[in-house]
């Protein structure tokens, strides 16, 4: 998991990355909670993502945004941590210029800059949304969401309540071409102290679905 710095909008900026040994491999981003309370890219459910998509094949980048860790800047109330997470995509994508395809995974207040970010590049192809802050957070520029992804909330989240997260999940629902795999996992908060397997279990679970859908059609052409 070597360490690297990246040039950001308002700084350098601190990540981990693992480089795929496979030049065509795909590519993962992964987003931490907020950094407000505590949140960075050494977070549980953050690095527990980061270590499936590597077990997975993926090259993976997980970052500190701006203020938190060695990252240059200041937190920017959102605005500035998606061109964090802009910049991070753009130094992955130069290191990986023939990835077959890309994903965006994020906790939390990352779970939000992650779908910011999936509405400003349409290469995005599957994205992951962990406990997504649904009523803090004005989700409504997901109109229309450019793709299908897998949204998980925690039964016992009182920070990012299921019922918020659900009316976001059947708004998104709604959409032509779009299918949000939600799963409830019962008994977690929003810390998921108990259940990182289970988040990284679905993740996979997922991920291999979805990927499957996109090699169908090709498979059945030939």
């Amino acid at each position: 998991m070597p360490e690297v710095m990246f040039a950001g909008p308002d700084g350098r900026l601190e990540g981990h990355y693992h480089h795929s040994e496979n030049p065509n491999a795909p590519l993962a981003l992964v987003l931490h909670p907020h950094p407000l309370h505590g949140g960075t890219m050494n977070n549980r459910i953050t690095y527990t993502m980061y270590r499936r998509f590597q077990e997975m094949g993926f090259s993976v980048m997980r970052y500190n945004s701006r203020g938190v860790g060695r990252s240059q800047g200041r937190y920017d109330g959102g605005i500035g941590e998606i061109s964090d997470a802009a910049a991070a995509l753009d130094w992955m994508q130069m290191v990986n210029p023939n990835s077959s395809e890309l994903w965006i995974a994020g906790y939390s207040f990352g779970a939000f800059v992650g779908m910011q970010l999936l509405m400003r590049r349409p290469e995005i192809r599957g994205w992951i949304s962990i406990a997504p802050p649904a009523n803090d957070y004005d989700f409504g520029f997901l109109a229309p969401c450019p793709c299908s992804g897998l949204m998980i909330a925690g039964g016992k989240d009182t920070m990012a309540p299921e019922s918020g997260i659900r009316k976001l999940v059947d708004k998104l629902n709604t959409q032509k071409n779009v299918t949000v795999d939600y799963r409830i996992i019962e008994q977690a908060d929003h810390i998921f102290s108990q259940h990182a397997i289970q988040i990284a279990d679905a993740l996979e679970d997922h991920v291999l679905t979805r990927q499957s859908f996109f090699t169908a059609p090709a498979e059945a052409a030939g």
